[in-house]
């Protein structure tokens, strides 16, 4: 009940009684009524913008945001071991089938090579989480690029393993020269004395010292490329290419036992001993070439000498006395 209120009638000395205006009646409901749905409004906002109050949606889209969360982390896991399971693929292929197969290993920079030209990632740029969902994406490119590169290689593998025995066989295995015709291992790999200017330079072959006419034998199977006298110094010499990268080149010859393209196996004779060329005494220069780098050819003499033999010729062939050519 609304209290009564009066005012002091000075004239009439008397209390009267206030009657209140209808008008303002209206007005002050109305206030009220505006202020009670204002504050009614404000605590609706606050509830919705705090974590005690959610909707049925909401409740829906936390649960799938934690779902998502939790795949996200599983999908990076499993990159991750995947990541770990081709890297220990790449090592073994690297490290152990080149090697076993005498092949160039795949570099890192080859297997991690990036992406060049325009932006792959562009369409997913705009986003709340677009950093997150590029670099997940790109770790899954890479991870395919690599797959790619590592099942060509393990293809070539799966070749060379058929090659195998044509590879054991065209790879240069034994000595040019037999033992029984040496008379000495004259001059290794390395740096020489030159026997005509005196001068210390890199002797690129091994000079074996045979009488002349002594057989010269082909160090693996190949085709012959040369027997000619076409390059400066060496006289008449012959080039076997025997695939897989190897070439042979065997110098000074007094003459040939073959003729260019034709096959030719291992402990055929191809040629004698000479002294042709840039020579100072009848010997045999012999260079092995892989790749296109000439490499010592003691490293490849296991297919005809002992343990023992290989000592004493390896004793003599890092001596650095003075070559013969």
């Amino acid at each position: 009940m609304s209290k009564v209120k009066y005012y002091y009638d000075s004239e009439n000395l008397a209390y009267k009684r206030i009657k209140p205006q209808r008008r303002k009646k209206f007005g002050y409901a109305f206030l009220f009524l505006l202020s009670s749905a204002l504050f009614g409004f404000l605590c609706l906002i606050l509830l919705i913008n705090t974590p005690y109050f959610e909707t049925p949606k909401d409740k829906l889209l936390t649960g799938e945001l934690e779902a998502m969360k939790l795949n996200y982390k599983l999908l990076t896991k499993q990159l991750e071991l995947m990541d770990e399971v081709l890297k220990a693929i790449e090592e073994r292929d690297n490290n152990i089938y080149r090697i076993y197969f005498n092949t160039t290993p795949i570099s890192n920079e080859e297997r991690k090579s990036g992406f060049g030209g325009v932006n792959r990632y562009k369409s997913l740029e705009g986003y709340n989480n677009s950093d997150l969902v590029i670099n997940t994406t790109k770790k899954v490119d890479q991870l395919t690029k690599e797959l790619v590169i590592q099942s060509k290689s393990l293809d070539e593998i799966v070749v060379l393993a058929k090659q195998k025995e044509k590879l054991l066989a065209a790879i240069p295995a034994i000595q040019p020269v037999k033992n029984e015709d040496l008379k000495r291992m004259a001059s290794g790999y390395g740096y020489r004395s030159d026997p005509f200017t005196k001068i210390r330079k890199f002797h690129y072959g091994m000079d074996f010292t045979a009488p002349s006419g002594t057989p010269i034998y082909a160090t693996g199977d190949g085709v012959v490329l040369k027997a000619d006298n076409s390059l400066s110094g060496y006289g008449n010499h012959i080039e076997v290419s025997h695939g897989y990268g190897y070439v042979t080149l065997y110098a000074h010859l007094s003459k040939y036992n073959c003729r260019p393209g034709q096959k030719v196996r291992r402990g055929d004779i191809i040629g004698y001993v000479g002294s042709t060329g840039r020579s100072e005494a009848p010997h045999l220069h012999y260079e092995v070439i892989k790749n296109g780098e000439k490499v010592n050819p003691i490293n490849f003499y296991y297919g005809s000498i002992s343990a023992e033999e290989y000592i004493a010729i390896s004793n003599l062939a890092t001596q650095e006395n003075q070559s013969l050519d």
